[in-house]
């Protein structure tokens, strides 16, 4: 009962789909399967639009543009094998309508409603994309300029380290994109075996539903903003300092100069992050190991020749607190007129109250 009420259900939407697109007088066909002359014509239509929409070519071959609608059990075979062909034209996904035995296919329960459907999507499709204004050639030969060319440019350079990375030769001009993507994927699968394991276990673990990517992102946009701010002071840092080089009076004559090796190397530094969440999803586990910056697998990254020059005596500038004695007080040599009190006379205590 409950396969009844699927099939039911299938064949009113199938009904409804044909319909809306101006196939009417086809009522129950997908029920008598392809022995059925209307079944065979409404197939023999939907593909023939199909092909003047230019979804799937003509086939010349054997002198036969459109499906044979006449009857006859020879004529039955020549149309589910001319079916399939198309069928796999199309790249249908149901691998039973697209094989050899596609009569024994068709003839299961739901299956003539399943190649129905299918036609149906398949011309809604077409016709869709047949109503979407063609692009002008003359701006499609235009190169992309502004930010489109920055990210091009960029995405270019990654992929060519990656190549490089990798041992793969450069791609000459006009290579598929999806035949890189399988050179690349040929040479990372071929790489995996000889790493130790577990060298390429991913940071992060655990998989994002929605209310985690939210989390994420706008934590990653928090970061984001206090990294840049923090650029933002060190960079103005350091034009305040590079800056103060020129208040010498040699530096004006080589002021010129100086603003040459300077200039590129301020334009290059920006507040902006390019940190994003592709970053955190490409972390991998070793990344959150902590190495002190004295040890000495990070001393040989970051040793240089500067380390080793030593400072000369330089001027005392002070500036201790503890090394200071505290003032002594001074005495001042007494009044002579006593200072409104008799000379010679000192009053210790208290004085009593008078009575």
């Amino acid at each position: 009962m409950e396969g009844e009420e699927a099939r039911a259900r299938e064949g009113a939407a199938v009904a409804r789909d044909l319909l809306a697109l101006g196939y009417e007088g086809f009522p129950g066909t997908a029920a008598l399967g392809p022995l059925c002359p209307d079944f065979r014509a409404l197939c023999a239509r939907l593909m023939a639009e199909l092909e003047t929409l230019g979804t799937v070519k003509r086939e010349r071959e054997g002198g036969a543009e459109v499906l044979n609608l006449s009857d006859g059990p020879s004529t039955e075979d020549e149309v589910l094998r001319q079916l399939a062909g198309r069928l796999r034209a199309l790249h249908c996904p149901d691998r039973a309508l697209c094989g050899g035995d596609c009569a024994t296919a068709l003839r299961e329960p739901g299956a003539c409603l399943r190649l129905l459907r299918f036609l149906c999507t398949e011309l809604q499709a077409a016709r869709l994309l047949r109503l979407r204004p063609p692009l002008d050639p003359s701006m499609a030969a235009l190169p992309p300029s502004g930010k489109e060319a920055e990210e091009g440019a960029g995405m270019v350079q990654e992929l060519i380290l990656t190549l490089q990375a990798l041992g793969l030769p450069r791609p000459t001009p006009g290579t598929p994109a999806s035949r890189l993507l399988w050179e690349l994927h040929a040479k990372i699968s071929e790489l995996l075996p000889s790493l130790p394991p577990g060298s390429l276990q991913p940071l992060l673990s655990y998989s994002l539903d929605a209310p985690r990517w939210e989390a994420l992102e706008s934590l990653c946009q928090s970061l984001r903003d206090q990294y840049c701010c923090r650029r933002c002071l060190l960079l103005k840092r350091l034009d305040l300092t590079t800056s103060s080089f020129h208040w010498s009076d040699r530096a004006e004559a080589q002021g010129e100069a100086m603003k040459a090796v300077l200039i590129p190397i301020r334009e290059a530094l920006t507040p902006e992050s390019d940190v994003s969440i592709a970053h955190i999803l490409a972390a991998r586990a070793d990344l959150s190991r902590l190495v002190p910056a004295t040890s000495k697998a990070a001393r040989q990254g970051t040793c240089c020749a500067i380390n080793k020059v030593l400072m000369g005596n330089v001027p005392d500038r002070g500036g201790r607190p503890n090394e200071l004695e505290a003032p002594m007080p001074t005495w001042q040599s007494r009044r002579e007129d006593g200072g409104g009190r008799k000379a010679g006379r000192q009053y210790w205590g208290r004085k009593k109250k008078k009575k």
